[in-house]
């Protein structure tokens, strides 16, 4: 761990990382233990805690869950944040096909990622209101990024990615979790990193995204 990291840096730094995780390494049980101990201490709504985290370590189940991952993938090019991003698009962008190239990397390599974290919470959301649909996915989501910054701190690359959602249920029968009660919200591959560099994202004017008093 990085006991220098300052808050800033570690906000400012944390990236998407695919290409230059290590799958050559293994990552410490009590490492993700760390970062998951830190992840718990996230803010939840009511503090009623109803948040898990599935560790896939098994190989063979990691390449079980790599295949639900590739089949969601198939989905996902068809859809149309996958248009935005540049798939199925003549004049993608330079910035465009590194981001394509990336995310195809991770759809190839999962298998490999010596961890996976899916965090999940109970209940599901579907078909309540709105309103309690946000309040669920704020008391997971906080604890995940949290997991993530953490892993960030000790020198190892995560990176939030959601195609095997597109086949949920399969993959809670994969890995035992109740679907019927408990939803998944993402699969985090975890592991050291090729290269130490960690730096800002490339970014719009903060000031284009403020809107002050009204849109």
């Amino acid at each position: 761990m990085d006991s220098h990291l300052r808050i800033e840096d570690a906000l400012t730094t944390t990236r998407a990382v695919r290409k230059r995780l290590d799958f050559t390494k293994p990552v410490e049980p009590k490492v993700i233990e760390e970062c998951l101990a830190a992840a718990q201490q996230a803010p939840n709504g009511g503090n009623l805690q109803t948040w898990g985290f599935v560790v896939i370590t098994n190989g063979a189940k990691r390449a079980a869950l790599a295949n639900v991952y590739r089949k969601g993938f198939d989905t996902f090019v068809f859809s149309p944040i996958a248009a935005a991003i540049g798939y199925g698009q003549p004049h993608a962008s330079p910035a465009q096909r590194r981001v394509m190239a990336s995310i195809d990397y991770l759809v190839e390599n999962l298998h490999r990622a010596p961890v996976c974290i899916i965090p999940c919470i109970a209940p599901r959301a579907e078909g309540l209101p709105t309103a309690l649909q946000h309040a669920i996915y704020g008391s997971i989501m906080p604890a995940a990024w949290s997991f993530m910054l953490a892993a960030r701190a000790r020198g190892l690359g995560t990176c939030w990615t959601i195609f095997h959602l597109y086949h949920e249920e399969e993959a809670a029968n994969l890995l035992g979790i109740p679907y019927g009660d408990v939803m998944q919200v993402a699969l985090i591959p975890v592991a050291h990193v090729q290269s130490a560099k960690f730096r800002p994202g490339s970014r719009q004017p903060v000031q284009t995204m403020i809107h002050w008093e009204t849109w």
